[in-house]
């Protein structure tokens, strides 16, 4: 299974990944030499490893630009939060990290829970293409989406337009409040954003190598020691195995 896998996975005989620069908890910093460091450059690395072969990181802005990448020949493995719109062109593991998603209102909003926001009248600002963007998109029946091209985009557009709730990755909604007097994080999640490893549909082997890989990364603590190592602990959570 490894020398298939490594074919698959590896053709060039290096290990091409895909990074979604954007998450600001997975990808951490920058080394001396331009590379991306933190949870996830550290598991592609691993992967690699595992593989016998070098890493080479291909960084990408948005996860949206990783995921429209799927069809072209420029990324082996791809980390960025699995969706099922994502997933019509890429296999995905199950999740090694979450990432809780809910919502920011601001000061005197009648809202008090994640259900009521979902109400007719409602408008809400979101990074439409991110992870929990998507979920969104899928999920939300009477409010208004009013999607943006990123997170800082969505911020201003919360506070210019004075829409009722701001959507987004809880550790970053928590640093917006703080620019926000009287703003309150809703408490519970609308979602969990499932950060995984995604690799393209043709490649059978290659995929169950990362699933069992991912799996073994979750229960050895290898996932655990890696958000430790970037000072990310009560950001993101080790994800649960698959039963």
């Amino acid at each position: 299974m490894l020398e298939q896998a490594r074919a698959e996975l590896a053709p060039t005989g290096v290990l091409r990944a895909g990074i979604n620069l954007a998450n600001f908890l997975l990808v951490t910093g920058e080394s001396a030499a331009g590379e991306p460091q933190g949870v996830s450059p550290d598991m592609a690395r691993a992967v690699a490893d595992r593989l016998g072969v070098p890493v080479s990181y291909v960084g990408f802005k948005t996860p949206g630009e990783l995921a429209d990448a799927a069809t072209e020949d420029v990324w082996d493995i791809g980390n960025i939060g699995a969706e099922p719109e994502r997933a019509r062109t890429i296999t995905f593991t199950a999740a090694y990290v979450e990432i809780e998603a809910t919502y920011l209102v601001p000061a005197g909003s009648p809202i008090e829970s994640v259900a009521e926001v979902d109400r007719e009248g409602v408008r809400i600002a979101v990074y439409g293409r991110s992870a929990y963007g998507l979920w969104l998109a899928s999920n939300i029946r009477h409010a208004e989406l009013v999607n943006t091209d990123g997170m800082d985009a969505s911020f201003d557009v919360f506070v210019e337009q004075e829409l009722d709730a701001l959507a987004g990755l809880r550790p970053r909604l928590i640093k917006d409040m703080e620019s926000l007097p009287g703003a309150r994080l809703l408490d519970g999640q609308f979602s969990a954003v499932q950060q995984a490893i995604g690799t393209h549909p043709d490649r059978k082997a290659g995929a169950a190598f990362l699933s069992e890989f991912v799996e073994e990364a979750k229960a050895s603590g290898l996932v655990a020691s890696l958000i430790e190592k970037h000072g990310v602990e009560g950001r993101l959570t080790v994800a649960p195995p698959v039963r």
